[in-house]
């Protein structure tokens, strides 16, 4: 369960790093042109922004970041997805889990 969410933390954060990384070059390509007097100052800005915007979107399609799913749709998909082995294991976990927070209560 955990690494689930790992991999999904993991995947925003590459995300997040592409976009990020790719603002930067398209940045520097638009300062070079800039210098070559292939764009002017404002022009290079306006398509800087309009880059980091498409970018953005982008990301957000591909990722789902649009998309939010309820804890328990996404919990179910992950359960339609488990092996008999998988679930066998998780049930295992929740019952030492129930175990416990018995043990603790009293």
């Amino acid at each position: 369960m955990d690494s689930f969410g790992e991999n999904v933390k993991k995947l925003l954060l590459a995300g997040i790093g592409a976009v990020a990384v790719t603002a930067e070059k398209s940045k520097d390509l638009l300062d070079e042109m800039v210098e070559k007097g292939e764009l002017t100052v404002e022009q290079g800005k306006v398509l800087n922004e309009e880059l980091k915007h498409n970018i953005k979107k982008t990301v957000k399609e591909k990722t789902g970041a649009g998309r939010k799913e309820t804890a328990a749709e996404e919990l179910s998909d992950l359960l339609d997805k488990m092996t008999p082995e998988q679930l066998a294991a998780l049930k295992e976990q929740i019952q030492k889990k129930e175990a416990e927070e018995k043990a603790d209560e009293q």
